[in-house]
């Protein structure tokens, strides 16, 4: 438990920062209106650039691996994106920042170290490949959900075609094809490493903003329902499929698992901001999201790591 404390508290620490500087009025809500552009069109593409260029892959896809991780990501964002409309009324915009937020985990402030410290270096491998594919699948699925409602697939692939985000993952692919990546060039491994190391700082800071801006104007009913979701049943259900049906290695098992059981990531706010749309609910999500799963993380590491093996 106080491992998972150490881990979680910088989390709020930074989030605390942005939301005293704007109480003081040391900012404005235009730094934090800058800072989530910054992040959603340029740190946050580098980071998945940087990820994906230089990341191990399999040359065999683990398919029961990527089944058990992914079934529960479309299970809970589809549940979460029903209990907005149907209960809470939610359009179809909002809807998807639920199901963004019940389905995106936060990978880089809690699940990197909450993982590596529960297998070590067997947990390695898939961890990263996760990684390296979760962000531009549950992105990608969020903006085809997005856009889709009103535009033609050509204008959907067009719009596709230039989101920052997916340029990133293209560019980051075709540098593995081509066996070479401009990441592990040491001038300009320099300058991906300083912008995507913003990237997290900064979109914590201004979601400490936009907290400061919206409070709780959203309520507190669905961002709870939504905690329950992504902390609780997410984790649940890629255990049982991955550790029961498909009956994977512990290791990759657990991995799954503790990714599921991570807290909705700071990319629902992000994107929940880049289309006007929700953003006091996606910041209250992340906000309860993250203090639960202080508990939970811990109790799953408490119960999978003897699984795994030493």
């Amino acid at each position: 438990m106080f491992d998972a404390l150490l881990v979680v508290l910088p989390v709020f620490g930074v989030i605390f920062l942005g939301y005293v500087a704007r109480l003081a009025r040391y900012v404005t809500d235009r730094m934090g209106d800058g800072l989530s552009e910054f992040v959603n069109d340029i740190a946050i593409p580098f980071l998945i650039f940087q990820t994906l260029s230089t990341a191990r892959i399999p040359s065999e896809q683990p398919w029961g691996y990527w089944i058990s991780y992914f079934g529960g990501v479309a299970l809970v964002w589809t549940l979460a994106m029903w209990i907005a409309g149907r209960f809470f009324h939610y359009a179809r915009l909002p809807r998807v920042v639920a199901g963004f937020a019940a389905g995106q985990a936060n990978t880089v402030l809690v699940g990197i170290p909450l993982i590596l410290k529960a297998f070590g270096k067997a947990g390695e491998v898939p961890l990263f490949l996760l990684i390296a594919v979760h962000l531009p699948v549950t992105m990608t699925a969020a903006t085809v959900l997005a856009e889709g409602g009103h535009l033609r697939v050509t204008a959907i692939l067009f719009r596709l075609a230039r989101h920052p985000i997916l340029i990133a993952m293209a560019l980051g692919a075709a540098a593995r094809l081509l066996g070479t990546s401009p990441a592990e060039v040491a001038p300009v491994k320099t300058v991906l490493d300083m912008v995507a190391a913003s990237a997290v700082p900064c979109a914590l800071f201004s979601m400490g903003i936009a907290m400061r801006r919206y409070g709780l104007q959203a309520g507190i009913a669905l961002p709870a329902i939504v905690t329950a979701i992504k902390i609780v049943l997410h984790p649940l259900i890629v255990y049982v499929l991955a550790a029961k049906v498909f009956a994977i290695d512990p290791v990759w098992a657990g991995v799954a698992t503790l990714f599921a059981a991570c807290p909705c990531g700071i990319n629902a706010y992000l994107f929940a901001y880049k289309y006007k749309e929700a953003a006091d609910f996606a910041a209250t999500a992340i906000a309860t999201s993250t203090a639960s799963a202080a508990v939970t993380v811990t109790l799953w590491i408490w119960y999978l790591a003897p699984q795994a093996g030493p």
